[in-house]
């Protein structure tokens, strides 16, 4: 590698319990030439950046965290490939080099982690875990010593115990300071410490080294928790498969299948890729997938998700999608790439804590030197006031505030099959006045079946044939019902060239040497093909809520084909869950007025009808400039409208468009979901305003209790680990919150 060259490598880094923890692991590798584009991912535990390793080697990076107290673990250095920390046991059983089953980099360093719980790792086995151990046995045997013996010796107890306690801490704080972040929470507790004891406080600076470390191993057990919901997704994909080769079996690592490979699913097995069913016909069980609780019936042909459960016969499945690129991997690789995508609140957020904590330090010098200096007041408690106000600087719990509530929200909507791309659309999502909904394959199945075939100048076969040569190699929803009814009627094939799709109007294509089209009646009209009979018959069939598409060559209509669409069974119910949150909705569709009509008449919708893609680009645009506009749709056709809209919502299970294009995907295709999204994301709000109320106000009443000496160190230090813990745990309540509940 050249001096000039650049890489992007990824690190697991353990250990960090709030997103000050973060930010001083940014803060320290941003600085160092030849580093840029750092990203620090708390919830997942991920360090990514690109780096010129002619001017920093890695090992530097590594060397660099592990001073700062956090163990590091390189992840590959391949920048489309996402780091994830494994789950309960494997870190250690990877030696192998291979990924595990949802095609994730194994560690392949040998760095343990130095500090913060890792996955299955009980609080007592890390460093801080060891040192509230320490410190804590410490404390006890001062107070022995304070019992049984003078002052004088127990006092050098306490001192005794607050250095030993406090040493880590130093280390760490001067770690930090050297990589240019003097204003850390490590610093401000070695600085009060170290104060206290200057001012004959031993046994309150001791009692606050050990309330310290108890405080660090709460924010590390319950950032843990928040990570567990992650971690459990990549448990869902199983660790072998049985790969049918030449009629026999054999058990193979899962993440080695390959694409166009055989395998058999027991009953009570999980499916360990995704597939397609080729034989066999059961219940497949996709809650752990898309969050459906009741099992789908799969038969041949039918698409089944890695990682969901076989519940009755045995099918045989051809691998469709390898390790990496399975549906389970992308929703970890979505909701590790979510943290990325910060809300607006969250970096208002960060910015302010950068003058926060500065600002009480000021306001802690202020306190120390103006009463003495000014009115005669006594220096000891002064200081000492300015020293607990120092521990209250720390903005640890307004910091991880939001991503807190940001990183349950995006898992517990994960675990529902309700797919959102980080703290940014979560705030979009909750602030929705309007839903514009797509209507084929999203208010409605995107199934069509013909209804009628309406011959003018042929016979039905003529019909049939001349629409299947027209629609031939087509996927829009029309187009496979024409073609299955002209098979299922022995039609005959006729070979057509140089077809091609005519956005907003139909397919045409040159059929026996002569071009043909099977297009919308407002398009024949357009080519003078439609007579008053065939209009007459146009009208009656559009009425009845059908969509009709005629079928004619240069000059002659040769025949209408009629196909219907029904609305899915829950679209009615979604758009009066979407009216009682207080927001609009409105239908947008290319088909006729008198289709499109019918259709929303049922689901109590507004609809506007006939549109080409560029008209729902200019509809939603319209609603944008009054409101904030959720557009759903299928997200392939839809793609314009999708990204005009403040916030673009996928259907479809799984789809490579549904998880990686839209701001938002629904695994379910259950229109009700979108209501669920918008409860789910104004709940995340509210658990934020929460968070960052509790943050404030604890921190605002310590602030004038300390300067009034109601309160002394040990209650500062439990309002700052305190705040963390209670922010922590609050935003964890997301994690049970059910979006499917109305109110």
């Amino acid at each position: 590698m050249t001096a000039n060259d650049s890489a992007t490598y990824e690190w697991t880094v353990s250990g960090m319990d709030c997103a000050s923890c973060a930010g001083k692991v940014r803060g320290a590798v941003e600085r160092l030439p030849g580093v840029s584009d750092v990203d620090v991912a708390l919830m997942t535990e991920r360090l990514r950046l690109t780096l010129d390793e002619g001017q920093t080697p890695r090992d530097q990076i590594e060397a660099i965290v592990k001073r700062l107290g956090y163990g590091i673990a390189a992840k590959g250095s391949s920048p489309d490939r996402k780091g994830f920390l494994l789950p309960d046991g494997e870190q250690a059983s990877r030696t192998d080099g291979s990924r595990d089953a949802a095609g994730l980099e194994p560690d392949t360093g040998s760095t343990e982690p130095e500090s913060g719980p890792g996955p299955g790792s009980c609080w007592y086995q890390t460093a801080k875990g060891r040192l509230v151990i320490g410190t804590g046995l410490l404390l006890a045997a001062a107070w022995a010593v304070k019992l049984f013996a003078s002052q004088d010796v127990a006092n050098w107890a306490f001192v005794l115990a607050t250095l030993i306690g406090v040493a880590p801490i130093a280390r760490r704080a001067v770690a930090s300071a050297r990589a240019g972040m003097p204003f850390t929470i490590e610093m401000l507790m070695t600085i009060a410490a170290t104060g206290a004891l200057v001012i004959n406080a031993a046994e309150e600076a001791a009692l606050v080294v050990f309330l310290f470390a108890v405080g660090e191993v709460l924010e590390g057990v319950a950032a843990n928790k928040a990570r567990d919901g992650i971690r459990a997704l990549a448990r869902l994909v199983p660790k072998t498969a049985l790969l049918e080769v030449a009629g026999r079996t054999r058990v193979i690592p899962a993440d080695q299948l390959q694409v166009d490979q055989i395998v058999l699913v027991r009953p009570g097995d999980r499916i360990p890729a995704d597939g397609e069913v080729i034989e066999g016909t059961s219940g497949v069980d996709e809650s752990a997938v898309t969050g459906e609780s009741v099992p789908k019936l799969k038969e041949p042909g039918a698409l089944v998700f890695a990682g969901s459960i076989n519940s009755e016969v045995a099918l045989r499945v051809r691998v469709t999608k390898s390790a990496e690129d399975n549906t389970i991997a992308r929703i970890i690789r979505l909701v590790e790439e979510a943290e990325s995508a910060r809300a607006p609140t969250e970096r208002f957020i960060d910015r302010f804590s950068r003058i926060y904590m500065p600002a009480v330090v000021g306001v802690a010098v202020l306190v120390a030197i103006v009463p003495p200096l000014s009115f005669g007041q006594g220096w000891d408690t002064w200081i000492y006031r300015a020293l607990a106000l120092l521990l209250i600087g720390c903005p640890c719990a307004l910091v991880i505030s939001v991503p807190a509530s940001i990183a349950s929200a995006l898992s517990s909507g994960a675990r529902r099959g309700l797919l959102m791309k980080g703290g940014a659309v979560i705030e979009a999502a909750a602030a929705t006045t309007h839903v514009a909904f797509d209507k084929t394959g999203t208010l409605t199945h995107g199934r069509p079946r013909v209804t009628d075939v309406v011959p003018i100048s042929g016979s039905e076969t003529e019909v049939l044939t001349l629409a299947a040569a027209v629609e031939a190699g087509s996927s829009h929803p029309l187009a496979e019902a024409i073609l299955s009814r002209a098979e299922a009627a022995g039609a005959p094939f006729l070979a057509a060239t140089a077809a091609k799709a005519l956005p907003g109007k139909g397919a045409e294509a040159v059929v026996e040497g002569e071009t043909a089209w099977v297009g919308s009646p407002r398009f024949a009209e357009e080519r003078g093909v439609l007579d008053d009979h065939a209009r007459g018959a146009v009208v009656g069939m559009e009425d009845e809520g059908k969509t009709v598409v005629a079928v004619f060559r240069r000059s002659r209509l040769v025949g209408l084909v009629a196909l219907r669409d029904g609305p899915r069974e829950d679209a009615a119910r979604a758009v009066q869950q979407l009216k009682a949150l207080g927001i609009a909705s409105v239908m947008l569709t290319g088909d006729n007025r008198r289709t499109a009509a019918a259709i929303s008449a049922g689901l109590g919708i507004e609809h506007r009808a006939e549109l080409m893609p560029e008209d729902k680009v200019a509809a939603i645009r319209e609603m944008t400039a009054t409101g904030h506009v959720m557009m759903v749709g299928d997200g392939i056709n839809d793609a314009p409208a999708l990204a005009t809209a403040h916030i673009g919502v996928a259907m479809g299970s799984g789809t490579d468009v549904a998880l990686e294009t839209a701001d938002a995907a629904i695994l379910r295709n259950r229109v009700t979901d979108v209501a669920g999204k918008i409860r789910l994301a104004r709940a995340a709000m509210a658990n934020i305003r929460q968070n960052v109320a509790i943050a404030l106000g604890l921190k605002a009443v310590f602030l004038v209790t300390t300067i009034l000496g109601i309160t002394g160190l040990w209650i500062a230090i439990l309002a700052d680990t305190g705040a963390t813990v209670l922010v922590t745990l609050n935003a964890l309540r997301l994690l049970a919150f059910n979006p499917e509940r109305p109110g």
